[in-house]
């Protein structure tokens, strides 16, 4: 996946009494972390993987990019199998 993007049926929520945001579709919800909710605002198919991973080195500049740039693509293949996300390229 090159530039993920949320599929038309999701869609990304704030829960104020959670005080988190959920990732919605017709079937199902999920709370996200702060992290995972970061990489799905940028999932708008203008960001690449790469371009997301920077994103979150700079907001994390202690942690290992290797790390990071392995928790983005893990996190975007498990929302991508449940039918979340999709290329825009």
């Amino acid at each position: 996946m090159n530039r993920p993007r949320l599929r038309p049926h999701a869609r990304l929520r704030w829960d104020a009494r959670a005080g988190r945001y959920l990732l919605l579709s017709p079937e199902r919800g999920l709370l996200l972390n702060p992290t995972a909710a970061e990489i799905v605002k940028l999932c708008t198919g203008e960001h690449t993987v790469a371009e997301i991973v920077a994103h979150l080195q700079a907001a994390c500049p202690a942690e290992p990019a290797e790390a990071i740039a392995g928790e983005v693509a893990g996190f975007l293949a498990r929302i991508a199998e449940r039918g979340l996300i999709e290329d825009a390229a």
